[in-house]
């Protein structure tokens, strides 16, 4: 089967012949159809991060395909089955977080893609517990981004408990943005797009946005201030910077809900004591969601609720594709299809 693989992290991935896979005990074997190219496989491929994955390994969290054989113990899925694979690829399922449904803290998880091998191959053997079935009628090209994308911001509109006709802004307005807007609206939002790309900002405003602000031509905090303060603010870029306009824009009583994780080198976000007491300012982190949230996502775009924004590329072209996203000439998702 063709996987593309980290093989160092100052190198491009390479494109690998690797034999098929075995499920083992509890394990399933999934073709793979469609998987979302996330800016995590991007810092995973790079070790951005203080925690890094182990070379050679095969990114990708954001799988969509079909079960073609089951190992020893499988009861969750059948041969057949359409399911996705997302970041949380496993868990331990008895610690005091997975038993009070917040299993992406569990200190035991492995991650898809980073801590065992994804979905930027052809075949990739997964967890059957922590594969997720898609509905009939959602699309793969669909469904793909859905995976992390969309359950992460799915996820962070939830922590942000936004109440009808709050304003919520939303930092960055691209695979992970086009989604949040989207949610933010469903539960009643006020929504304001910020980005530095008239055309993302013009795809925002199809989608529903209330407000767009460009920040590579105006002050988005001044902007967004004038629209009397955000009572929430999303931040799904990946440069400290935003953060801190992000928090700046809050009005009193707000929510900054961090999502975004910059590379390690590019430093920590500042966070002023005395405006986060006095204005009384949460700051939340919100991590992808579970599986139930992810079946919420799925059932929300079976019913019509939502759109996804997305172009295929072929895996062949992985290097290129992670160069689009990284200069931003990618339109929102980049989905390879094989």
């Amino acid at each position: 089967m063709r996987a593309a693989v980290v093989t160092s992290f100052t190198e491009p991935l390479q494109l690998q012949d690797r034999p098929v896979p075995t499920p083992g005990p509890g394990q399933v074997l999934v073709r793979i159809e469609t998987s979302g190219l996330c800016h995590t496989d991007i810092h995973a491929a790079h070790g951005d991060w203080p925690v890094k994955p182990s070379p050679p390994f095969v990114p990708g969290h954001e799988g969509v395909g079909i079960v073609e054989a089951t190992g020893p113990g499988v009861t969750a899925h059948e041969v057949g089955d359409r399911v996705a694979l997302p970041w949380l690829g496993h868990a331990c399922g008895h610690c005091d977080h997975c038993v009070s449904g917040w299993e992406t803290l569990c200190v035991r998880q492995q991650n898809t893609g980073y801590s065992i091998d994804g979905s930027f191959a052809d075949y990739a053997v997964a967890d059957a517990n922590y594969a997720v079935r898609v509905p009939d009628g959602v699309d793969p090209l669909d469904a793909a981004p859905l995976t992390c994308a969309g359950v992460t911001t799915y996820k962070a509109v939830k922590v942000a408990h936004i109440r009808p006709a709050e304003k919520v802004a939303i930092f960055g307005i691209g695979g992970l943005g086009h989604l949040a807007l989207q949610y933010a609206h469903l539960v009643g939002g006020e929504v304001i797009a910020v980005d530095v790309s008239d055309e993302k900002l013009g795809l925002a405003r199809d989608l529903g946005a209330d407000h767009t602000v460009n920040a590579a031509t105006e002050d988005p905090v001044s902007a967004i201030e004038a629209l009397g303060g955000a009572d929430v603010a999303i931040v799904l870029a990946v440069i400290p910077s935003v953060f801190e306009q992000a928090f700046a824009s809050l009005r009193r009583g707000g929510r900054l809900v961090c999502v975004g994780l910059p590379p390690e080198q590019d430093g920590p976000m500042k966070l002023p004591l005395f405006p986060t007491v006095l204005k009384g300012i949460s700051v939340i982190g919100s991590i992808v969601g579970t599986r139930q949230d992810l079946a919420e996502v799925f059932d929300l775009h079976a019913l019509g609720r939502t759109r996804v924004i997305a172009e295929t590329r072929s895996l062949e072209d992985v290097n290129s594709a992670i160069d689009e996203v990284l200069e931003g000439r990618a339109p929102a998702r980049l989905v390879f299809e094989m």
